[in-house]
């Protein structure tokens, strides 16, 4: 795969800025980017949107929102605040795309921090509607299942766009998350189907991490699923950018420009 068609998340390179990451992401030949929020923080948006447009790189998603569950309707509803919050910032940046990370509260029933999901996602509709941004439930490995995400599966993912049943819900698919699923391909193309593929994380799970969350691996390493799943994103029809989203204090550590390097030589066989 050559670089113009590969999507970093500005979290991949975590020591960058975010005018960094545009300038060099631009300068390697990227084809886009998805832009964290804590990449932007206390940042002016509109400086921000205006490099963005003048490095030619696509607008890809923000990452991210989510985390709408919660043991009291306080706590949901400031989930639903700080996710509003998000759709403005999406807008003012001109990202088409928020992914969401759903959210599980200790101590709850699986079903009922669905039901709580199913409740956020679609208390946001209206001003998603307006904005015209989609809204993409990424399921997570279920080892994040007891307080990070309900969403445990891309089965889960598919159950619940489908309930909520809008053209601007669909899912976001992370190797990382869901390269263990059984039946993977029939769940990739039950989605691509329905029209609710919407985005393409690249990473690899490594059995042997030191981390839960902040030890992923470059495409080969690990379990080696990228490749595979690859082509079965791209059998369903999936045309759009493979996004590179790696969460590594090994990697934060090192030169980011070797880095990103590493990143484009990785995924070149994907």
């Amino acid at each position: 795969m050559t670089p113009d068609r590969l999507a970093i998340h500005t979290f991949t390179n975590k020591p960058w800025s975010i005018h960094e990451c545009l300038e060099n992401y631009a300068r390697r030949g990227i084809g886009g980017v998805s832009i964290w929020r804590e990449t932007v923080a206390g940042q002016d948006l509109a400086k921000v949107k205006k490099h963005l447009d003048d490095s030619g790189l696509q607008p890809v998603s923000l990452v991210r929102g989510g985390f709408f569950t919660g043991k009291d309707a306080e706590t949901r509803e400031a989930a639903i605040d700080s996710n509003r919050s998000a759709l403005i910032e999406a807008e003012a940046l001109g990202l088409p795309m928020i992914v969401l990370v759903c959210g599980a509260t200790i101590g709850q029933t699986p079903e009922e921090n669905l039901d709580q999901i199913r409740d956020g996602i679609s208390a946001l509709l209206p001003q998603a509607e307006s904005a015209g941004i989609k809204l993409a439930i990424e399921p997570l490995h279920p080892v994040y299942a007891g307080d990070r995400s309900a969403v445990a599966s891309m089965r889960d993912a598919n159950e619940l766009a489908e309930s909520i049943n809008h053209p601007l819900v669909g899912v976001a698919l992370d190797v990382f998350h869901v390269w263990w699923e059984s039946g993977l391909e029939v769940q990739i193309q039950r989605c691509a189907d329905a029209k609710r593929l919407f985005a393409f994380h690249v990473c690899e799970f490594k059995p042997d991490f030191d981390h839960v969350l902040l030890d992923r691996g470059l495409p080969g390493e690990g379990v080696n699923a990228a490749a595979r799943i690859a082509k079965m994103v791209r059998a369903a029809g999936f045309d759009g950018l493979s996004e590179v989203e790696i969460f590594s204090r090994k990697y934060w550590s090192e030169n980011q420009h070797d880095f990103l390097g590493k990143i484009i030589e990785s995924c070149e066989p994907l």
